[in-house]
């Protein structure tokens, strides 16, 4: 019998939140599925950011060697402009790609760097994609009107409505955030319908889904939802908690109805690209490179921008914002916490000379840690990752040349300001290094609670769940301790040697990632669903 993988994603789904919903009996599908199987944290890539984070998962790669950085990609290294990264820009195979060369066909729905949808043997629908641009993002030919006949179809809650993102910013009423929790809800459920058709139409032995509710929920709902932060509401406040957590309720039944289907020989992975916490204050790293003498500001530059609203325009415009003869380092997207370093030999000799990067970086990698917020005596920045240390490979110019982790784990503000550290109103929900794996099927041992895995994991773990030999440059390994002795007897761990990495893929790849796809309304589309998540500041 040939055997058969459903990867089920759960974007930035937290044990934080899960263990005490299932202990209230919100989830009692998924409790009961990890009491039947095995499960663990999952340590997420740095920066821990949705695109490369699933990028990784699906790939084994990180992100100096996937390509995928950040919602957003510079157009070449050392150039100051930016678009949306597409699927153009992955530079290495997924599982799906090594799925097909053993002759297996794969079904991938709704993960982000799928759009437009790559051609592979089986289903692509891409995550991250505006409703309009649907069939763009639909592989096989045909697919999106074959959607379409499907009873109660919605392209515009499948994917995104510019509509209905905006009603997600912040400083939307009650009502509002309670509809757009419902929505979410029923996001979930048509996907469900999508995979139940494929199932019967499409049959994959490799079937991968991504419910993207939990994260959208989480972003705005994080303060209703926490334990540690729900402990007295208003009325109006235990309205939004109820709605959210029958989104909850709902998606426990969207997972059992879709494990149900799946069937009983089939190994069924969830996993998480991130988990999840509190923000409660904003950093703004350019202010803060500013006063210390790195940045420069435009005399024109606007410090305080009343609707404090990042567009596609605005973010490719606010570089005319900085005095680039003057300026050693900035940040150029509010969402990777990457600063990156202004080179001479980029800038017209302006910047910092070739022999004294690594002397100059090192100086502000310990300006950053060393300085502390005014207001609490203490350091705001806890980590300064260098592009070597988590970027290794072909790709890594296109990365941030320092990556910061923050006290509270938040985004960066790139925007003027003239207060370097802003209070936030209320805390916010935002990403943190450590998610969730849990897995059940043929070979998984029942009741098991292992210490954590890596996100590289995954791609060998799917691999090895379909006999497909795994790849020898992979970075992560195939989990066994999952296993019963008397499954890992039987299915041998196989390996495949690749030999240089840079293939024809890779350069295939690099080659046509500047071609933009997203058209006006698909950025439009997209920048609003980042500013209600709190991505854009």
């Amino acid at each position: 019998m040939a055997r058969k993988t459903l990867l089920i994603g759960l974007d930035g789904a937290t044990f934080t939140l899960l263990d005490p919903l299932m202990e209230a009996g919100v989830m009692p599908f998924l409790q009961a599925f990890m009491a039947g199987g095995a499960r663990a944290g999952l340590r997420t890539i740095v920066p821990a950011l949705t695109p490369p984070a699933w990028t990784s998962l699906l790939t084994g790669h990180t992100p100096g060697h996937h390509g995928i950085f950040d919602f957003f990609q510079l157009e070449a290294p050392g150039s100051k402009q930016i678009r949306l990264a597409t699927s153009r820009d992955l530079r290495c195979r997924t599982v799906a790609d090594w799925a097909n060369r053993h002759g297996l066909a794969a079904n991938i729905l709704n993960f982000p760097a799928h759009f437009p949808a790559p051609a592979i043997d089986g289903v692509v629908i891409a995550g991250w994609m505006p409703w309009r641009q649907l069939r763009l993002g639909c592989h096989p030919a045909g697919l999106y009107d074959e959607l379409k006949r499907l009873p109660g179809f919605s392209a515009r809650e499948l994917t995104m409505d510019m509509a209905q993102e905006a009603a997600a910013t912040e400083g939307a009423d009650e009502a509002e955030l309670v509809a757009w929790i419902e929505m979410h809800a029923r996001r979930e459920e048509h996907w469900l319908d999508v995979v139940r058709h494929l199932l019967a139409a499409h049959p994959a032995p490799l079937t991968a889904i991504l419910f993207d509710g939990p994260d959208k929920v989480q972003h705005l709902c994080w303060r209703f939802l926490d334990p540690a932060l729900a402990r007295q509401l208003t009325p109006e406040e235990e309205t939004i908690r109820a709605a959210a957590l029958d989104f909850y309720r709902r998606l426990d039944q969207v997972l059992a109805q879709l494990v149900a289907l799946a069937g009983p020989e089939t190994a069924v992975v969830m996993a998480s690209d991130h988990g999840f916490g509190a923000t409660t204050e904003v950093f703004h790293i350019n202010a803060w490179l500013a006063a210390h003498g790195y940045l420069t500001w435009q005399p024109a530059a606007q410090p305080d921008d009343s609707d404090g609203i990042l567009g596609m325009n605005r973010l490719t415009r606010h570089t005319g914002w900085i005095d680039w003869q003057r300026t050693a380092a900035y940040v150029s997207t509010p969402t990777s916490n990457g600063i990156h370093i202004v080179r001479a030999e980029d800038n017209g000799g302006c910047g910092v000379a070739r022999a004294d990067y690594a002397a100059f970086r090192a100086e502000l990698a310990r300006a950053l840690l060393a300085w502390q917020d005014p207001a609490t005596q203490t350091p705001v920045v806890t980590e300064v990752w260098t592009r070597e240390q988590i970027f290794p490979g072909a790709a890594a110019t296109l990365g941030p040349d320092l990556t910061l982790v923050l006290r509270d784990g938040g985004l960066v503000s790139i925007l003027p300001a003239d207060e370097i550290v802003r209070r936030r109103p209320q805390p916010a929900g935002t990403h943190r290094p450590l998610g969730i794996f849990a897995a059940r099927g043929p070979g998984i041992m029942p009741g098991r609670r292992l210490p954590e895995l890596s996100i590289l994991d995954i791609a060998p773990l799917l691999l090895y769940s379909l006999g497909v030999p795994i790849p020898d440059d992979l970075e992560g390994r195939v989990p066994l301790e999952l296993f019963s002795a008397a499954h890992q007897a039987r299915y041998a761990v196989t390996s495949m040697h690749l030999g240089e990495p840079g293939d024809a893929f890779s350069r295939r790849q690099a080659a046509g990632s500047g071609q933009p796809v997203y058209d006006d309304e698909a950025q439009a589309a997209i920048l609003a669903r980042l500013r209600a998540l709190g991505y854009l500041q």
